[in-house]
């Protein structure tokens, strides 16, 4: 038996490849990735703005302000 990994690139191509799998009777799994498609550096900065707007720790800028 063979192992064939497939990696769709959208909801409708796995959409469609499930339909493909069960018409043919397949038995096929999916497995989640586990690993995130963002740099960990990144979503650590994320989540410390979430925090500080939780936290109150914001500047609010009007309009005006910006195009002095």
């Amino acid at each position: 038996m063979e192992t064939f990994i497939v990696q769709p690139k959208n909801q409708y191509e796995k959409r469609a490849l499930k339909a493909f799998f069960k018409a043919l009777d397949l038995p096929f799994k999916t497995e989640q990735r586990e690993e995130s498609l963002y740099n960990p550096e990144f979503v650590a900065k994320i989540t410390r703005g979430d925090e500080d707007v939780k936290a109150g720790r914001t500047t609010t800028v009007t309009l005006d302000e910006i195009w002095k």
